[in-house]
């Protein structure tokens, strides 16, 4: 039997690849239009970058070639540099559907393929095909993943796991996510600015609230500024949230993956092997924890880790976390719920210390600083009022220690401001890491790494007691470590 022709991606790749660069570029090219003083060098700039961009997409093209044979996914591609990637069949791990707005508005999509090598190197162990036909990119999915035949009558839809509820909607401006889009943006603008030699006090409205803030009392400014920042967070934390997570839907198909689909301008759609997913991580960030809410990624191999495509539940109520947990995992009782063991108390210390010592040396700096250089007093009387908020958090740090096992699955849980929660499936568990500092030593205490080929390769369980992690490394995963220990 002769090997498939090989093919090339859409031709449309030529408009959608630079159209999908040029949207990235719309914010600096209306505030050229805008500001701007249209100085002949920059129109010539501006013409010959995006000249460059469509050419890039047209060579890109021309010099791209793929093919699916019974064994291979092979993919030809490289302006100056020509790449030959080729990845066996059998090891497929993972299909990402990708669709940007530019791909969207030409019905195109981008399919990545992931094995469940670790990549070394960006790229490596990854097949992308830029832009094919969104129904090409569908028959691909299901034909790289699909390991059996399938009756007619199967719903290639899957059966539901969950669904977007519009009440989730609430958790989003408890995340830090609105905070960071006005640190980017108000970045953006101000080196925008700097570029374009705008000036703001040229702006009225500007210059009338620069003016205020001088002149106005500042117990009313610091309220006024507060509430402002939170209403701009809040709205772009909904704003993101709608954009990320539209639409989202988690089921699980007939060819034995689970799919992710999800996203408003940007389209995602990520298929996991089942028999590879290795377990999953419940992150509770400490304002969505205080919310009772939570998001769910999973632990597996071949998956990208940039970019989400390992999100299995975005910002929801911790109760729904649990159940899709134990329902992506096939267990009866979310293993995230289970009941932990708790740490020794030398741990409790060391969590307060590892907590407060910075804070006191930081208060100690600027006091030497305030006495000697001059500087004013209220940062390290802040700094000192921050340390009981420092033993606050060492303490919350010790009660959100601990870990368990159930009958599948080694479950560690640790963090603060940021706790997880990660059930680590005891089978897919290829050894251990032993890790012990001098102050670690010195409390008895010592950090347990359940190594893995999924995921992040390695899980945490933090200062736990000597006896009792040797004993739960035993019996995670009996006869592994028990040969290297001696029982008084």
């Amino acid at each position: 039997m002769s090997a498939p022709e090989w093919g090339r991606l859409d031709p449309r790749m030529i408009v959608v690849r630079p159209l999908n660069e040029l949207i990235g570029l719309l914010p600096p090219l209306a505030a050229l239009v805008f500001f701007g003083n249209f100085d002949t060098w920059r129109v010539v700039t501006s013409a010959s970058v995006v000249g460059l961009i469509i050419g890039y997409g047209l060579l890109s093209w021309l010099t791209t070639k793929y093919r699916i044979t019974e064994t291979q996914v092979e993919l030809h591609k490289g302006v100056v540099f020509r790449q030959r990637r080729s990845i066996p069949r059998d090891r497929i791990r993972t299909v990402d559907l990708t669709a940007k707005l530019g791909h969207r508005a030409f019905g195109l999509s981008a399919v990545r393929v992931g094995t469940g090598q670790q990549e070394r190197t960006p790229g490596e162990g990854t097949v992308t095909l830029d832009a094919v036909t969104a129904a090409e990119a569908e028959r691909l999915r299901q034909a790289l993943l699909r390991k059996v035949a399938q009756t007619e009558d199967e719903n290639d839809e899957g059966v539901s796991i969950a669904r977007l509820d519009k009440r989730w909607y609430r958790y989003a401006p408890l995340t830090v996510s609105g905070f960071i889009s006005i640190g980017i943006v108000v970045g953006f603008v101000m080196n925008l600015a700097s570029e374009l030699d705008f000036r703001f006090s040229e702006v009225g409205a500007i210059r009338e609230i620069f003016g205020w803030v001088s002149h106005a009392n500042p117990l009313r400014v610091v309220p006024v500024a507060a509430v402002f920042v939170i209403v701009l967070s809040v709205l772009a934390s909904l704003a993101g949230y709608l954009l990320q997570n539209h639409d989202y839907r988690l089921t699980r198909q007939p060819d034995g993956t689970v799919r992710v689909r999800r996203g408003l301008l940007t389209t995602r759609s990520v298929s996991i092997e089942e028999k590879r997913l290795r377990g999953a991580v419940l992150h509770e960030p400490l304002l969505l924890r205080a919310g009772k809410g939570a998001r769910v990624t999973a632990v597996t191999t071949g998956l990208n880790k940039v970019g989400g495509s390992s999100l299995l539940l975005p910002p929801a109520p911790r109760t729904e976390a649990d159940r899709v947990t134990a329902d992506v995992l096939a267990t009866n009782e979310p293993p995230t719920s289970a009941t932990l063991a708790q740490h020794p108390a030398r741990a409790k210390v060391r969590r307060i210390v590892r907590a407060v010592v910075p804070t006191v040396a930081l208060a100690a700096i600027l006091l030497a600083l305030a006495e000697t250089a001059n500087w004013p007093d209220w940062p390290w009387i802040t700094a000192t009022v921050l340390i009981p908020v420092s033993v606050a958090l060492g303490l919350d740090r010790y009660r959100n220690l601990g870990h368990t096992l159930t009958e599948d699955y080694l479950v560690a849980r640790s963090g603060s401001l940021d706790r997880s929660t990660v059930a680590l499936r005891r089978n897919g568990i290829i050894g251990w890491k032993i890790t012990r500092t001098l102050f670690q030593r010195r409390a008895r205490v010592f950090t347990l790494t359940a190594i893995t080929a999924a995921g992040s390769s390695g899980y945490a369980v933090l200062d736990v007691g000597d006896d009792q992690g040797l004993d739960l490394a035993d019996a995670a995963l009996p006869d592994l470590i028990g040969q290297f220990l001696v029982r008084d």
